[in-house]
């Protein structure tokens, strides 16, 4: 029995050597969990919400263009009503001159109150002259009402929508309908707007649906026309609901989804990500975080193997502070300060220098973290969770401030003309710029792409305008781009006065934002 327990006697300094090497280990475990969720969490609230600010942006835009569309259509037929004398041909040729000055629909006809086809834009279609005696046209034609049609095959059996118009002569005698279509299978008005960027970097893409959940858009073209229905997200679409979550896709693909109802179309708009783009670049980010964390913990190993095997004793002190770290404990003054006590032992003194170096530069590392995850890489302005943080906090406070939102007015014919590296070029410049005028108290951050949000404490709306003009002015006055001149458009609003909440403050000024671009941009608009 006395052998037994002999041979199974532990050196103390290779216990204390097993004990560093599960602690440095278990603290670099503990790290990369803390890293790996908290990472997880941000990258899918920040993709939901992006994904959720360009499906609202996309349905705005829609939203705009049946209104163009319909304005088109009534006055075209405003006109004719006031010019009964004009013939068939000239009829033919007005709706040719909107047709193509417009680009807003794939034919244009006159079909009477009878059924018959008395011209179309372009002849080619092949239908003037024929009559229509059943079918969604016909139901449209006697409902005598201006409406849009949900998806249907038209009598050329091509997949179509109709937007039409009643027509009525100086006596009130109905003469029919002007109806204008769009192709949904063919090149037309919604590619162009939408089918410039339809997959984007990392999978993200988006499509549109009817009101009865059938594909109008997609980037598979060949899939425009299908029923969509199943996807819970189209489903709450068609109940006119907007949102986003993380939802399993028709063909069983995780994806990170936000939706947005047009209210004039009864259409929805849904803009996706698939979940695995968001858990390749948390890999990436989580490998190069371990590739920079690894030489730091491993030279540590080493060197705390090295010194506990020449000095057992202050090496127990010091494995009961790296366990401290594993733990996730903090650290307290008196503890480091005796951690910093000179020792009689070379060795030891070595040793005890090290793991502090190596605890100041956990920390380092952690703040580095920190402020990376605060700040825009391109600009070193704050970025949208630091604006999130700061936003809410003086919010609670019930301070006075202005929230200012600022976006670059064509910057992605910028991109486009320059490069992106031009376009990265302008934004810091602008980033500086602006920082030369805002006060210290005031902050400025990067929201996204050509997007700016300034916070201006104890500022009005009326300070907050002026402020706004003399960026505005200063920004349109200096060539950032030589040869071209860069503008900016400014939505603002006021807290409290303007809004109770953060949120709403937000959505306030970017609405306020999307009046100054839908008003000419170049131009500050306070919300209201």
């Amino acid at each position: 029995m006395k052998k037994l327990i002999n041979t199974r006697k532990v050196n103390l300094a290779t216990l204390l050597t097993v004990l560093v090497a599960a602690s440095v280990i278990l603290t670099l475990l503990i790290l990369t969990v803390s890293f790996h969720q908290s990472n997880k969490e941000s990258l899918m609230a920040t993709y939901l919400s992006l994904n959720y600010s360009k499906a609202d942006k996309m349905s705005h835009s829609v939203e705009s263009l049946f209104g163009s569309m319909r304005t088109n259509l009534e006055s075209t037929v405003e006109f004719l009503e006031t010019h009964e004398e004009m013939t068939d041909q000239e009829i033919r040729e007005q709706l040719e001159l909107l047709r193509t000055s417009s680009g807003y629909f794939n034919s244009l006809s006159w079909v009477d109150e009878t059924g018959l086809v008395r011209t179309i834009s372009p002849v080619s279609v092949g239908l003037e002259g024929t009559k229509i005696t059943s079918g969604v046209t016909k139901d449209v034609l006697d409902s005598k009402k201006p409406g849009v049609t949900t998806p249907y095959f038209g009598p050329t059996r091509r997949l179509l929508i109709l937007m039409n118009q009643p027509f009525y002569s100086k006596d009130g005698t109905y003469r029919g309908m002007i109806g204008g279509t769009i192709y949904l299978q063919e090149e037309n008005v919604l590619n162009h707007i939408l089918g410039n960027d339809a997959v984007e970097k990392y999978g993200s893409y988006y499509f549109v649906v009817g009101p009865k959940g059938t594909l109008l858009f997609h980037p598979e073209r060949k899939l425009i026309g299908e029923s969509v229905y199943q996807n819970p997200i189209v489903q709450k679409l068609t109940h006119g609901k907007s949102g986003m979550e993380l939802v399993t896709n028709t063909k069983g693909i995780p994806m990170l989804a936000a939706y947005s109802y047009v209210p004039g179309a009864g259409w929805g708009i849904v803009q996706q990500t698939p979940y695995s783009s968001v858990h390749d670049l948390l890999m990436d980010q989580l490998q190069q975080l371990l590739l920079n964390g690894l030489l730091p913990f491993l030279l540590l190993l080493l060197l705390s193997i090295f010194i506990a095997r020449k000095l057992a004793a202050p090496f127990i002190r010091l494995a009961d502070l790296v366990n401290r770290l594993a733990e996730g404990k903090e650290v307290s003054q008196p503890l480091r300060d005796k951690l910093m006590e000179p020792h009689w032992n070379r060795e030891a003194d070595l040793l005890t220098k090290s793991v502090a170096i190596a605890l100041d530069l956990l920390e380092k590392n952690n703040q580095e973290l920190t402020q990376y995850a605060l700040t825009d890489s391109l600009t070193g302005l704050p970025n949208r969770r630091k604006l999130d943080e700061v936003l809410n906090r003086w919010a609670s406070e019930r301070r006075l401030f202005s929230l200012l939102v600022l976006d670059i007015d064509h910057f992605k014919s910028i991109n486009d003309t320059y490069g992106h590296q031009m376009g990265d070029e302008a934004l810091k410049t602008m980033a500086a710029m602006i920082q030369t005028i805002i006060r210290k108290q005031d902050y400025c951050f990067r929201y996204g792409g050509e997007e700016f949000v300034l916070l201006l404490s104890e500022t009005d709306a009326l300070g907050a305008y002026h402020l706004a003009e003399k960026i505005r002015e200063r920004i349109e006055g200096f060539q950032i781009i030589r040869g071209k001149t860069v503008t900016v458009s400014l939505g603002l609003s006021e807290f409290p006065t303007h809004a109770n909440s953060a949120d709403e403050l937000f959505r306030l000024a970017d609405q306020a934002l999307y009046e100054s671009k839908s008003g000419g941009r170049n131009r500050i608009t306070i919300s209201s």
